[in-house]
C-alpha cells in the first residue's frame, strides 16, 4: 500500500483532540504543527501514561507521525483496546508499515465497522491493492459516502479504471473538498467531454498546428492516449464552453495547491481565449516546478511576443528534459539563424525523444540544402511512422524524381490520414494524366477542407460543365482565401449577370463601385495582369483618367500587352502621343494586332511610310481579322503613295 511518505499522504493518521470533553476524529495528515509543539506532546504523553485513552491514541498518533514506531505501537494497543477507532486506525498503519497486512486490515476493519471513513479508505485501498475490487468498491463507498475526500478520489479512480460513469461524481466530492488530484483529474474528464460535445468521437486535443515543422511545430498540451473518460452529470447537455471554463476553475484550484499540470493546462485554456499574460504566469510556475511541457509553452509565448532570447532558455530548458517539441523549436530557431548543424542536432535530439517531427524537420533541412537522398531517408522514417506532411513531401520528392507511381501510393496516404496538400497534389496528378473525374473528386476534397487553390480548381470545372451557383460559391471560398486568380473570376461571374451601367445625368455623381468591382480590385491589388486592365477599363469608364492611368502602367509594367495598348490609347488621348507610341510598341512586339495598327497609323500620319508598312505587315500578321483587314487596306494605300 505503499511508504511512509504515500500512506502520510493518504491520511491514514488519524488523531484525538481533546476539547470541552468533546472528542472529534481528525486526520493526522494535517497536523504537522501539534506533531512537532513538544509541549502538547509531553501534555498528552502525562494524559496517557495517566490512563487517558483519548491522549493515548492523539500521542500515538503523534509519534507514528514522527517515525517513532516501537513508542507509538504501546499507545495505540492501549487506545485501541479502549475502543477508540482512531487508534485502531492508526495502528493497521502503523503495523502496515512493518509488514503485517493482515493484521493491519484487521484493525483497520475494526475502525472501519465502528464509523472511521478513513479506515474504510485505507481498507478499500488494501483490497484493491489484493485485487479484490468489489471489497475494495463496497469500503471506498462507505469512506466516500461518509464525505472523505481521500475515499472520494480512490473511489472514482475504481470507477473510473472500470469505465463506470459515476466516477466523475466523486471526482467532484473529493475535489469540493479540496483534493487538488481530484480537481485536476474532473476538469480533464471536462475537457474530454466538452471536445467531444464540439467533435463527437475525437480525443480532446488542443493544438495549434504544426503548420511548416520548421516553425517549431507548436503544440499546445493535449491528452494522450488511454486518458479518455466516461463522465455522467445526471442532468441535461452542456455546450463545450461551458465544459471547457468549468474545467477552467478546477484547473486553477489544482493549480493553485500546487499541482504543476493543471498549471500546464490552465494556462493552455488561457492561452486560447488570448489572456497570454495570465497564460504565461501559469506557465512560468508550472515550468519552475519541472514541467517540461509547461516550459515549452512558456517558450512560445515569449518567441510570439518578440522576446526569441528568453523563449530559447525556456526551450533549452524543456528539451533536455525530454521535450521533443522544445528540440524542435529550437532547431527550427538555429535552422532561422542559418546555424544548420545546431539545427540538425537538435531535431535529431527531438527525434531520439520520440517526436516524430524531428525526422521530418531534419528531411525539411536536407532538401533545403539539396541533400536529396538524406531528405527522402528522413521523409520515410517520418512517413512510416504516421507523419502525414512526410508522406506528402516524400510523394513530392519522388515525383520531381520523375517516379508518379511511387508518389501516388504516399500522396493517398498522407490524403487519407488528412493531409489537405496530399489531397490537392493527387488532384494534380490525375489532371496530369487526363483523369478529370478523379482529379475533381481530390480537389473537392481539398477545398471541403479549406485549400484555396483546390476551390480555385473545383470553381474553375463548375464554370467549365455550366453550373455557376456551384463555381461562384467554390471561387468565393477560394478568392476569400487570398487566391487573386479566383477573386479575377469571381468577378468576372458577377461582372456577365449585371447590366449595362446608364450613362450618368448631366451633373450627377458616378456611382458607387459595384460587388465585381470591388474582386477585381482586390485581385488587381494582388498583382493579377488581366485584373490591373479591368480595373483600369472601368475606372476609366467612370471617368477616372488618373486611376485608370495608374493601373493600366503597372499591368503594362509587368508584362500585359493590353495595359501597355490600353494606357497607350489613354496617353494618346491625353495629348502623350510620343509615350503613348512607346506602350504601343511595347504591345505590339509582345503580340498585341491593335497596337501595331496604332502605330501604323501614326507612322502613316508623320510620313514615315516605310516605316507604317512595315507596323501594316505585323498588324495583317498578328490579327484578330477585322484588324487585319484594316492593315491590309492601309498597307495597300501606304504602297500606293510609295509608288506614286
Amino acid at each position: 500500500m505503499g511508504d511512509r511518505t504515500t500512506l502520510l499522504e493518504t491520511g491514514r493518521y488519524v488523531q484525538r483532540q481533546v476539547e470541552d470533553d468533546a472528542r472529534a476524529e481528525s486526520g493526522a495528515a494535517g497536523s504537522a504543527e501539534s506533531a512537532a509543539d513538544a509541549e502538547t506532546e509531553q501534555r498528552h504523553r502525562r494524559a496517557a501514561d495517566a490512563g487517558d485513552t483519548a491522549s493515548m491514541s492523539v500521542l500515538g498518533a503523534m509519534l507514528l507521525r514522527r517515525g517513532d514506531l516501537d513508542a507509538a505501537e504501546p499507545y495505540l494497543r492501549a487506545a485501541t483496546a479502549e475502543g477508540e477507532r482512531a487508534a485502531a486506525n492508526n495502528l493497521g498503519v502503523l503495523l502496515h508499515q512493518r509488514g503485517y497486512v493482515d493484521e493491519a486490515a484487521g484493525w483497520w476493519r475494526v475502525a472501519a465497522v465502528a464509523g472511521s471513513a478513513a479506515a474504510a479508505h485505507a481498507l478499500g485501498r488494501h483490497f484493491r491493492e489484493l485485487g479484490d475490487e468489489p471489497a475494495a468498491e463496497y469500503w471506498l463507498r462507505q469512506s466516500a459516502e461518509q464525505g472523505h475526500a481521500l475515499g472520494a478520489y480512490a473511489l472514482a479512480d475504481l470507477l473510473e479504471h472500470r469505465s463506470d460513469v459515476g466516477a466523475e461524481r466523486w471526482l467532484r466530492a473529493a475535489a469540493e473538498q479540496g483534493h487538488r488530484e481530484a480537481a485536476y483529474r474532473l476538469a480533464r474528464a471536462l475537457e474530454v467531454r466538452a471536445s467531444e460535445t464540439a467533435h463527437p468521437g475525437a480525443d480532446a486535443v488542443y493544438r495549434s498546428g504544426t503548420g511548416p515543422p520548421t516553425s517549431g511545430g507548436r503544440r499546445r498540451p493535449g491528452i494522450g492516449a488511454g486518458s479518455r473518460e466516461e463522465s455522467g452529470t445526471g442532468g441535461g447537455a452542456v455546450d463545450g464552453p461551458s465544459l471547457i471554463t468549468e474545467a477552467a476553475q478546477w484547473y486553477r484550484q489544482a493549480a493553485a495547491r500546487g499541482h504543476r499540470r493543471a498549471a500546464l493546462y490552465l494556462g493552455a485554456i488561457l492561452e486560447k481565449r488570448g489572456e497570454l499574460k495570465e497564460a504565461g504566469r501559469w506557465y512560468l510556475t508550472s515550468a519552475k516546478d519541472g514541467e517540461a511541457r509547461a516550459a515549452c509553452a512558456l517558450g512560445f509565448l515569449l518567441r510570439d511576443a518578440g522576446d526569441e532570447e528568453s523563449a530559447a532558455i525556456w526551450w533549452l530548458r524543456a528539451a533536455q528534459e525530454g521535450d521533443g517539441n522544445a528540440a524542435n523549436a529550437l532547431g527550427a530557431l538555429h535552422a532561422a539563424r542559418g546555424e544548420q548543424q545546431t539545427a540538425e542536432r537538435w531535431y535529431r535530439a527531438a527525434m531520439d525523444a520520440g517526436d516524430v517531427n524531428g525526422a521530418y524537420n531534419l528531411g525539411l533541412l536536407c532538401a533545403a540544402q539539396d541533400r536529396t537522398a538524406q531528405a527522402e531517408q528522413w521523409y520515410r522514417r517520418a512517413a512510416y511512422a504516421g507523419h502525414r506532411e512526410a508522406a506528402n513531401a516524400l510523394a513530392v520528392l519522388l515525383l520531381q524524381a520523375d517516379d508518379p507511381t511511387g508518389a501516388e501510393p504516399w500522396f493517398s496516404k498522407a490524403a487519407e490520414a488528412g493531409s489537405v496538400d496530399a489531397a490537392f497534389n493527387l488532384g494534380i496528378l490525375h489532371a496530369g494524366r487526363d483523369d478529370d473525374g478523379a482529379a475533381l473528386r481530390w480537389y473537392e476534397r481539398a477545398a471541403a477542407a479549406g485549400h484555396t487553390e483546390a476551390a480555385l480548381q473545383v470553381g474553375i470545372a463548375c464554370l467549365r460543365d455550366g453550373d455557376e451557383r456551384s463555381a461562384e460559391r467554390h471561387l468565393r471560398c477560394a478568392a476569400g482565401g487570398g487566391s487573386a486568380e479566383a477573386a479575377f473570376r469571381l468577378a468576372t461571374v458577377l461582372d456577365s449577370r449585371r447590366p449595362p451601367p446608364a450613362a450618368p445625368a448631366l451633373g450627377e455623381p458616378h456611382g458607387v463601385k459595384t460587388e465585381c468591382e470591388q474582386w477585381y480590385e482586390r485581385a488587381a491589388e494582388q498583382g493579377h495582369r488581366r485584373a490591373q486592365v479591368r480595373v483600369g477599363m472601368l475606372a476609366a469608364g467612370r471617368g477616372d483618367i488618373a486611376d485608370a492611368a495608374r493601373w493600366y502602367r503597372e499591368a503594362a509594367e509587368a508584362g500585359s500587352r493590353n495595359g501597355a495598348f490600353n494606357l497607350g490609347l489613354l496617353l494618346a488621348r491625353e495629348g502623350g502621343e510620343r509615350e503613348a507610341a512607346l506602350w504601343w510598341t511595347r504591345a505590339a512586339q509582345a503580340g498585341h494586332g491593335r497596337a501595331a495598327l496604332r502605330l501604323a497609323l501614326l507612322a502613316a500620319r508623320r510620313g514615315e511610310l516605310t516605316e507604317g508598312q512595315r507596323w501594316c505587315a505585323r498588324a495583317v500578321e498578328l490579327g484578330p481579322a477585322e484588324v487585319a483587314e484594316r492593315a491590309a487596306r492601309l498597307r495597300e494605300a501606304l504602297h500606293q503613295e510609295l509608288t506614286a
